[in-house]
């Protein structure tokens, strides 16, 4: 007898479908696109307005709502993607992104411009933001902890070269510019007028980033100087000059920036975003001390910074507007007291061995991982792990932007009435930090 075969429907993912939908129903109430959203729409963008120079019953194309981009790059990087090209993929296929957008298309280009550009914009945000949430009464700055993290730069390791390659790569440079500057003046072309300035524009730039390295290594032969090394060996990258060969921490060297986060220990906001462009600690505590005491209008009751920052000089500048909590150095002569007061010792360093002595400053000193390492862990989680941009103020603009979306978060758990979301962090079920 003959075995009759099953009848079965099986998948045909060739086939065309046609869906009526609206990009409203595309997310959940609660999607994190939707409180990044919340969060923008009630912000003050007129300093990002301000460059727009199409108006109404005007000419020329209209310009993409700074809402919209700003939106895409916090939902972005709480998405852990910092590519502004993998943003313009994502518009294409991911409803979050397409939601944000709302029809309005947007490429990597305008991406990446508005993130290089706004850096006061930015900044000026972040100011806004901790003072919302220190109004909420969530930010009340009586301990903040400082902590740096080295970040791997966009520049090459191979692109480092000494001043006399530099010199002589740069004189080849100029001869190009001015090369193609008269073969651009002397060929009637349009075409090939095109690509000359095409080819002229990527010498100029090359130009440039040379004299950026030049003027960058006096600096970097300083610190060679100070580190008791020749200062001859100085090198800087053709293509990245603020960038430096740092110390990692898996023991390794690579160009990096030094980026520096202030938090708040009570509400893990951050309150200060600096970035350096050494790998030592050392100098960047009193900076920020200043820089969160203007963006907050107050002056933070403690600082907790851990054993890179702790230098004499940075300890009497502190003194003089905050309580700083940081370890002592250990003596040589174990037998004698890190906490005894030194006869060289000024009265605010003293103050500061005998102060860490107390158990009371241990317990409050304990507070500083919790704080700085846990912020520090965030940010590496959502693809802080190496910057897509070159130069220290791009690089700044992305420390901003992280700033931003850590803040919104925190914002969500610890006040989402300033987004109208409730009164409660249950009003958003299932969002952490």
């Amino acid at each position: 007898m003959t075995k009759t075969r099953a009848r079965v429907l099986r998948p045909n993912r060739g086939q065309m479908e046609f869906r009526a939908s609206d990009l409203e129903s595309l997310l959940p109430e609660g999607h994190r696109a939707r409180l990044v959203w919340a969060y923008v729409e009630r912000q003050d963008l007129s300093r990002f307005y301000a460059g727009i120079r199409a108006v109404d019953g005007g000419v020329g194309r209209s310009a993409i709502a700074p809402e919209i981009l700003l939106a895409l790059w916090l939902y972005a990087t709480l998405d852990g993607v910092g590519s502004a090209r993998a943003v313009s993929r994502l518009l294409e296929s991911h409803d979050a992104y397409r939601w944000l957008c709302g029809g309005v298309q947007v490429n990597h280009h305008t991406l990446s411009d508005f993130r290089k550009d706004q850096g006061e914009g930015l900044d000026e945000l972040l100011s806004v933001s901790i003072a919302s949430l220190m109004a909420a009464g969530v930010v009340k700055l009586k301990q903040v902890a400082q902590d740096g993290m080295r970040v791997r730069a966009s520049a090459g390791a191979g692109s480092f070269r000494r001043k006399e390659k530099l010199e002589g790569y740069l004189e080849a440079a100029r001869a190009a510019v001015a090369r193609l500057k008269a073969e651009a003046e002397a060929d009637p072309a349009q075409a090939e007028r095109a690509r000359e300035a095409a080819r002229l524009r990527a010498a100029k730039e090359r130009e440039a980033r040379l004299e950026k390295a030049l003027a960058r290594l006096p600096e970097i032969e300083a610190i060679k100087q100070r580190q008791g090394k020749n200062p001859d060996q100085a090198r800087a990258s053709m293509t990245d000059a603020e960038a430096t060969v740092m110390k990692m921490g898996d023991g390794g060297f690579r160009p990096a920036y030094n980026p520096q986060l202030a938090s708040d220990a009570d509400s893990l906001v951050i309150v200060g975003v600096e970035v350096a462009t050494v790998g030592s600690d050392q100098g960047q505590m009193v900076p920020m001390i200043e820089q969160v005491t203007a963006r907050c209008g107050q002056l933070p009751e403690a600082w907790l910074v851990d054993g890179g920052y702790v230098g004499h000089e940075q300890i009497e500048q502190a003194s003089q507007s905050t309580v700083v909590y940081g370890p002592v150095p250990q003596p040589k002569d174990k037998a004698v007291d890190p906490h005894q007061a030194k006869a060289s010792d000024s009265e605010a360093v003293a103050a500061w061995r005998q102060r860490m002595g107390t158990d009371e400053a241990k317990v409050i000193y304990k507070r500083r991982a919790a704080t700085a390492e846990c912020v520090n862990a965030h940010s590496r989680n959502r693809g802080l792990q190496q910057f897509r941009v070159r130069g220290l103020a791009k690089v700044k603009c992305v420390m901003l932007i992280f700033a931003l979306a850590h803040n919104l978060m925190r914002m969500v758990s610890l006040a989402p009435e300033l987004l109208g979301l409730g009164t409660g962090a249950s009003a958003v079920p299932g969002i952490g930090v």
